[in-house]
């Protein structure tokens, strides 16, 4: 598949002071982007989102979470929540990922995170979920599954789920900061920083620590 066969609206122009118009393929409600956050990480769950959007959204405040600074990611998540048409977040523990791996871990917080869309968001109808990377859930048969290499970059419904799964890590890393402080979460977030390996080696493997990855 290609990005013909996505709506305009929720392309990023290439030149981004240029608006993309013309007659969209598919409707804009009918795509649903999906996006993870901590697939990298040392410890801690992998967060994935769901969000649909519609060409009234304002997506200009839309990037990869990771060009985002907090404060406008948290702007940007209270935006989306607000306006988009649905949305849903899922996640998968530190236990699931060392069970059955990350990326099939990251597969499953996805589903899970269109699970929680369709059950607050009923009346949502998908037709096409469009992935982040190479790689994308099967979610249904009547739903066509989409990985798109950079989409984060290039597809405003994949950059608004990579904005909300990143949010919603990132609190609850916060939260293993006051169970676990010695392990600096509240910095790091459990990616692989010298200052989270040292203290790996010092207090040893934290509870939320990914035993499978090394550290």
């Amino acid at each position: 598949m290609t990005l013909t066969s996505i709506p305009a609206k929720l392309i990023r122009p290439a030149n981004a002071d240029e608006k993309n118009e013309g007659d969209c393929i598919l409707s804009c409600n009918k795509v649903c982007g999906f996006d993870e956050a901590g697939r990298g990480c040392l410890a801690g769950p992998v967060f994935a989102a769901a969000v649909i959007l519609d060409e009234n959204f304002p997506m200009e405040i839309l990037a990869d979470s990771k060009a985002l600074s907090p404060k406008k990611r948290e702007a940007a998540e209270k935006i989306i929540l607000e306006k988009s048409l649905a949305h849903g977040i899922g996640f998968c523990t530190h236990e699931e990922i060392d069970e059955i791996n990350i990326l099939q871990a990251s597969l499953l917080a996805m589903k899970r995170a269109f699970s929680e869309l369709q059950k607050n968001f009923p009346e949502a109808r998908v037709e096409i979920a469009i992935t982040d990377g190479i790689f994308s859930p099967k979610l249904s048969s009547e739903i066509r599954a989409v990985a798109l290499p950079h989409g984060d970059s290039l597809v405003y419904p994949i950059m608004a789920a990579s904005i909300l799964a990143k949010t919603a890590r990132d609190r609850k890393m916060l939260e293993f900061h006051e169970l676990y402080p010695q392990y600096g979460y509240e910095k790091h977030k459990g990616y692989g920083t010298k200052a989270h390996k040292e203290a790996c080696n010092k207090f040893g493997p934290s509870p939320i620590q990914r035993l499978t990855f090394k550290y």
